[in-house]
């Protein structure tokens, strides 16, 4: 089983964290809250409105998220779903584990190529796609 911290629309609460549980996806267990443990940007961008954590580690906040650990049906699911390689990029981060007192290293989607205006987007450390930011997110069906 691989850890992979979700930031985004999977959170539970979330527009899309119903294919976390769909066992026909793989096996997504979760495993707790927690926080980057580098500040990275994560900004809401492009027509969307899609969450996406910028790949600068060191720049931004530190961004708090939700700690899964899947199994590889899951994984290779995951990396379909999040468009990985183009629109996303499957990196490594170091997440502190709330209550655990220590570290995971995780699976990440990140973003890595980008429009250079994005970095000037407001940076946000908590993702909801009903937040105050007013930027409602689109889901895939209403595209």
């Amino acid at each position: 089983m691989a850890h992979v911290f979700v930031y985004g629309t999977l959170k539970t609460g979330q527009p899309n964290h119903r294919v976390l549980l769909e066992s026909a996806h793989g096996r997504a267990v979760f495993r707790g809250w927690g926080r980057t443990v580098e500040p990275y940007p994560l900004v809401i961008a492009g027509q969307r409105n899609i969450p996406r954590l910028l790949n600068l580690p060191g720049q931004g906040r530190r961004v708090a998220g939700e700690v899964y650990a899947v199994d590889e049906q899951m994984l290779r699911f995951l990396d379909e779903f999040e468009g990985c390689p183009d629109m996303y990029q499957r990196t490594r981060v170091t997440v502190a584990v709330e209550g655990a007192g220590g570290t995971l290293q995780c699976f990440v989607y990140s973003t890595a190529t980008y429009p250079p205006e994005w970095v000037h987007l407001p940076y946000h450390d908590d993702y909801d796609s009903q937040g105050e930011h007013g930027l409602r997110y689109s889901p895939r069906e209403s595209r």
